[in-house]
């Protein structure tokens, strides 16, 4: 049973929220319906919800700020918001869970699903990556990363990244340290997130930084050595792409 507090400036979204919680997630109870921050504050603070659904744009107070009135979040997040592509990415970054309006009764249900299984709240390191993610508004690109493990979160440097493996539904994520991060999440999440000029889907089971490759080989079928002496095989319907890509540095 999830206890839950909705948030967002648009009576018309508390309500398509409420009624898609109500017909699709009938375990879910709604504890509140807020048209401020404000007054999503003073709720939080009754009814100690496990998780909020919080829009970021709102007036006089926005979805950030609201966050920062709170010294601990003991509560979950689900951001909704009708942001672009690289807002979503921001979200994929900070490892923050979000649902894009209009809402979609599966991701709402999925949702929910990952609420069930959570058993942390999330940290303002999380947040703060998110808000630079957000407000940086693709100016910059992003360089830290939220990698979610099966003990939590850690965080990490894009630019200390070597090279991301697949492994079933699991990720070893190799760091220039030596270090080898278990991710609890599929190549392709991790690929979506950190799609970009410094990264490369090479092979099936391998994501580069382009920057980490020490040597590129056209024989054999062509393949890359990174700068911590691994060797990766360039998959053959990606080689002519990469030769292309490899030959503008």
């Amino acid at each position: 049973m999830i206890r839950c507090i909705l948030i967002d400036d648009e009576n018309h979204s508390l309500e398509m929220t409420e009624w898609l919680l109500k017909t699709y997630c009938p375990d879910v109870i709604i504890e509140a319906m807020c048209n401020s921050a404000e007054k999503g504050i003073e709720a939080i603070n009754r009814y100690k919800p496990d998780v909020i659904f919080l829009d970021i744009e709102m007036p006089h107070m926005n979805g950030f700020d609201m966050l920062e009135k709170f010294d601990k979040l003991f509560f979950d997040i689900v951001f909704t918001t009708a942001y672009d592509q690289f807002a979503i990415k921001a979200f994929k970054y900070s490892a923050l869970n979000y649902l894009l309006k209009p809402i979609d009764p599966e991701d709402l249900k999925e949702t929910i699903r990952r609420l069930e299984a959570k058993k942390a709240s999330p940290t303002k390191e999380q947040i703060d990556l998110l808000m630079q993610s957000v407000k940086s508004n693709n100016k910059q690109p992003v360089n830290r990363i939220a990698l979610t493990t099966g003990d939590g979160l850690i965080f990490v440097t894009t630019n200390d990244i070597i090279y991301c493996e697949a492994e079933s539904n699991y990720t070893h994520v190799v760091l220039n340290n030596g270090k080898k991060i278990v991710v609890s999440k599929v190549l392709k999440d991790i690929d979506e997130t950190l799609s970009g000029p410094d990264f490369y889907r090479i092979h099936n089971s391998f994501l580069i930084n382009i920057n980490a490759i020490s040597k590129f080989v056209r024989g054999d079928g062509g393949y890359v050595v990174m700068s911590n002496g691994t060797t990766v095989g360039i998959s053959r319907s990606r080689r002519q792409e990469f030769m292309e890509l490899f030959e503008k540095f």
